[in-house]
This record gives structure tokens, sequence and C-alpha cells, in this order.
């Protein structure tokens, strides 16, 4: 009988909702939504599956159990009763990787790594009865977030966080995630068959996540995981069967509109090198172009894109006129909608209307807004694109 695991999959805040869709459309069953995560019950291949095909979380984590810690004493009792021996094996190599605190009464993330760590060691030790262990076999790094005093204990399977796809080697000056490049446009409308644009594409993530998206490429296909070494937990097969099931979906022949703009040439020819390590770079046509410059003939298309926020004072000056000029072209585009994530607080008079929606997104720790200004759908039953 296969096992079933509670797996937590963490995202960026305020876009939970879109790894939750993610997550059902991947046939999982959803625990629990919260502040920037998913919990969702899934057996071993649910762990190379998420791995492989989500597009928005950052990570997914095998949990172990959870229970509520005032003190140290507890933390270490609690710890020590979870059941490690059925997870790390005796030649394991274990730790904690990161504890993270908000509102509780323990909040030293060092105090709290150590006594966990000392807490596994006496469990396994009992349960394999040795006295030390060599560590010289599979990672099994451990994640702990403590929320007003309960603690969530996850086991890391995915390694290099999810959002390192593989083909990013050159990034812009302030580059937007691969995780949240990914999201913003799962929450637009944009289907392959409609134009998108993104005058400010930097080292191309909105336009390569785009493509990718439009040729059902999943996001884990050019990388490795973790939990490829946990032969006591997921067999290889779960991670060849997700690695064929990823191909067998790939469209690549798919037909798109998507363009990238940049003001900075060595920006561009960096973002062309990163379509191409991701096999999507006859999808995408990347050129130098100022955003004065920004027009397109036909209608119903979508800008989405990550404009500067000025967070240098010396280019704060700027941003009137860039978003200025942004505004301008949108206006003369016909019939298009504009998606931009910023923190900058002037840009709807600059756009020069309020914006449709609006949502709050944390970037790192900055937070910003998901401006959304929709034009009109096109007809039915004609070509999106406008042909």
């Amino acid at each position: 009988m296969e096992k079933k695991y509670e797996l937590i999959a963490p995202c960026h805040f305020g876009l939970e909702a879109v790894l939750k869709r993610e997550l059902a459309d991947l046939g999982y069953e959803i625990a629990q939504v919260e502040d920037g995560k998913v919990t969702f019950y899934g057996d071993e291949s649910a762990i190379s599956r998420a791995n492989m095909f989500l597009r928005t979380a950052e990570r997914v984590l095998l949990k172990v159990g959870s229970f509520r810690a005032e003190t140290f004493e507890e933390l270490f009792q609690q710890t020590k009763n979870l059941p490690w021996e059925e997870l790390i094996p005796a030649d394991g190599k274990f730790w904690v990787a990161k504890a993270s605190s908000i509102k509780s009464k323990l909040f030293s993330p060092s105090d709290i790594q150590s006594i966990m760590k000392k807490a596994m060691v006496e469990r396994l030790k009992g349960k394999y009865g040795v006295t030390w262990f060599p560590e010289n076999g599979s990672s099994y790094p451990l994640r702990v977030s403590i929320y007003k005093d309960i603690v969530t204990v996850g086991l890391d399977t995915t390694g290099v966080s999810l959002h390192k796809r593989g083909y990013r080697t050159l990034t812009s000056k302030a580059p937007i995630t691969e995780t949240l490049a990914a999201a913003l446009i799962l929450l637009t409308p944009w289907k392959s068959d409609r134009i998108l644009v993104d005058p400010f594409c930097g080292s191309g993530t909105f336009p390569i996540e785009a493509a990718m998206i439009a040729a059902n490429m999943a996001p884990g296909m050019n990388r490795s995981f973790l939990a490829e070494e946990w032969k006591n937990i997921i067999p290889k097969k779960c991670w060849y069967e997700a690695g064929d099931e990823a191909n067998d979906l790939v469209k690549d022949h798919v037909e798109t509109d998507i363009q990238g703009y940049d003001i900075d040439g060595e920006i561009v020819r960096a973002a062309r090198a990163n379509a191409q390590s991701a096999g999507v770079d006859h999808m995408i046509h990347f050129q130098q172009r100022a955003v004065k410059d920004l027009s397109h003939p036909k209608k119903y298309g979508f800008l989405i894109t990550n404009p500067p926020y000025g967070e240098r004072i010396e280019e704060k000056k700027n941003l009137p006129a860039l978003y200025r000029q942004l505004g301008e072209r949108y206006a003369a585009l016909d019939s298009w909608s504009a998606y931009l994530i910023t923190s900058y607080e002037d840009v709807e008079t600059y756009m020069g209307r309020k914006a449709d929606k609006n949502r709050k997104i944390y970037n790192g720790m900055m937070k910003t807004y998901f401006y959304q200004f929709l034009g009109p759908k096109p007809p039915k039953g004609r070509r999106e694109s406008g042909n």
C-alpha cells in the first residue's frame, strides 16, 4: 500500500491561491492554505511530481510533524517524540538548515537549530542502537517554522530553491524570481494565443516563464532535486516517471507572440542566452528598445512587466518620466491590458487611470503591488491575437 504524506509547499506571500490551483490541477488534495504556504496530501510520487511541475512554489517539504512548544525543554522532548527513524537512515546526514520564528516565545534560530539536532540524535541513537552517527550518506535537511508557539517541522525534498530553474545564468540589476514571475503570469487571463510584451524585460524572466507556460514545459525539467537520493522514501522510478510525464506534455511548436524589450543591449543579449538555455528562444522576440518606443499594431495584447522601483536615490528622480512614458505608450495600444509589479506608489497617476485591481505581494522582504489595468476582452469566435 502506498504511503500518504502531508507535504508543504511554501510560496510568496499573497500568491497562495495560485499555488493552490496548481496543486489541484496536479490532482492533489489540499489540506490547508496559510500565509506563504499550502499544505497538501500525496504519496511518494507526489514529491517528485510537485518538484517537477510546480511553477509557483519555492520548495516542497515533507511534513514530519507539528506541536506546541513554549520552552526549549518542550521543544527538545516534542522533537524527540517524532518518528525520525521512519525517514532518516542510520548513515543519513541531518541538520536543521533553517529555523524561523514569528510571534513565539522561542525566537533564537541558532538555539532552535541546536536543540532540535540534539533531540533527533537522542531519538535515533536509541532506535539504531549506536552512540554516534557517521552522517556520510544522503542529506536530510530540516526546515522549521514556529508561528504563535506552534512548531512545524519539514524535511526539504527540493534542495536548491525551485526558483532556480537552471536556465538563468545571467541576471539584470533587479531580477524578479522565476517563481514570482510565473505566479504573476498565472494571475492574469493571458493564454498562449494572446500577445505578451515585457517592455522592461531585464534578463528575460517574464517572457521565458510565459513561453514555458505556453509550451507546457515543466519548470523542473532541467535540474535535479535533493530527494532523488532518498531511496528509503522515494523509489527512483518516481523520478523517472515524473521526467517522462514532463517530456510527454511539452508542446514545443506552439505559435506565440511573446516579446521582451530592454534599453540595455547587454541585458538583451543575456536574456537571449537565458531563453536559449531554457529551450524557448525560438518562441520569444527580444529587442533593444526604450519604453518610449513601445508599440504593437495588433489588439488585445498584454503588458506584463517589472518596471524599475527606484530603490536607489539617484534612480528615483528618473521614475516620473519613465512611468509617464509607459502610461503614454500603454494608452496608444489598442484594447490592451497591463500588469505591473512595483513598489512605486504613483503608478496610477502616470498610467492615467486607476487600476481595476491591485494585489499586495511581498517580493522578498519588499512590499510591492501588482497593478492590474484590464482591457476589453476580444469578441468571441475570433482569434485572440488579433489575426
